[in-house]
């Protein structure tokens, strides 16, 4: 491979969520799945980083990165972001290669109700979703947006 090789050919970025201003409670809002191209159904590392642009007042804003096996049957919870009342770019990824705990053990799905700030390894459909809840009223052009690169 020569220094002009491009070693991320099989990449493809998303915008899971284009920035979304945030103003009043919100319970469990999805956004519209992203599927993965067919190049990519196959895809091995998922990398996202949320943004949240703090404006004034609200609680707390819970992001959940969701993927499916069954064609959006089911949804899985595989990431969580914690926000609260500051300005913070996260970025979190899971890989199908990364193992829990306790390797092979089955994983009871979850549907928004990661515990915050966590990952789980290893399980990877062919779509992507963004699930949000906020607690209080958020003003000021409170935004959130989400990117995401997935690797096959």
């Amino acid at each position: 491979m020569g220094a002009s090789d491009n070693v991320h050919n099989n990449a493809q970025r998303m915008i899971l969520l284009a920035p979304t201003v945030i103003t009043t409670a919100a319970a469990g809002v999805t956004a519209s799945p992203t599927v993965v191209s067919p190049k990519l159904a196959g895809m091995k590392y998922l990398v996202v980083s949320p943004q949240f642009t703090y404006g004034s007042g609200g609680t707390t804003v819970d992001v959940y990165i969701q993927t499916s096996i069954d064609g959006g049957l089911t949804w899985i919870d595989i990431m969580e972001f914690a926000f609260t009342t500051t300005t913070l770019k996260k970025v979190n990824s899971v890989s199908v290669y990364q193992t829990s705990a306790s390797p092979y053990a089955p994983v009871t799905p979850s549907d928004g109700a990661l515990t915050a700030s966590t990952a789980v390894p290893g399980i990877l459909g062919d779509r992507i979703r963004v699930k949000y809840t906020s607690v209080g009223t958020y003003a000021g052009s409170t935004t959130l947006a989400i990117y995401a690169i997935a690797k096959g």
